[in-house]
């Protein structure tokens, strides 16, 4: 699978089953950029969030790791408030073409929010009250899932996930079905 269409084939089978899943898809400006609705995993501080994480593939895609953001805002050690970027050794080092999409979100980001690593952070006062302080972090977290991350904060913001040329489309699951070869 080294030729650009295996590539482009591998990236398009996995667009198709991540909008297939329980994940809602909305596709920028074709499939190798798209934002996917990210609900927190019960059982944690984030569990009443729903975020709007925009992901990249790159041309190497799967070989390559996708590049994965937040786009309104997330308290968490790992994550960086003001750009979304997320710290998480499975995307940015570890990657392997063995992964794919649905992993993120099924598996690394609910892990990363379940489990953040204090010692490495892209943000040291969501670190600092994890550590010290973590009934003032999860007081925290909840402050800005309501400010930020609830379903009626996105649907006032029109859910607007759209590039910077305003332009989205949603991808039913019958249009994913016509794209799989």
């Amino acid at each position: 699978m080294s030729s650009p269409a295996a590539g482009k084939r591998r990236m398009d089978t996995d667009v198709v089953k991540l909008v297939e899943s329980k994940h809602e898809v909305t596709i920028l400006g074709g499939l190798n950029e798209f934002v996917v609705k990210f609900y927190g995993p019960s059982g944690t501080p984030y569990e009443k969030g729903v975020w709007k994480v925009r992901v990249d593939l790159p041309d190497k895609y799967p070989f390559k790791s996708p590049s994965i953001g937040f786009i309104n805002k997330i308290f968490h050690p790992n994550i960086d408030e003001a750009s979304g970027t997320v710290c998480l050794d499975v995307i940015n080092q570890a990657w392997t073409a063995l992964y794919d999409l649905t992993n993120i979100f099924d598996s690394f980001l609910p892990q990363l929010l379940s489990y953040p690593n204090p010692v490495d952070p892209l943000n040291g006062d969501a670190a600092a009250l994890f550590l010290h302080k973590p009934e003032d972090y999860k007081k925290k977290i909840c402050e800005y899932i309501n400010k930020y991350a609830t379903e009626d904060v996105l649907r006032e913001q029109g859910g607007d996930s759209s590039s910077d040329d305003g332009e989205t489309s949603d991808l039913s699951e019958d249009e994913a079905q016509d794209m799989e070869l």
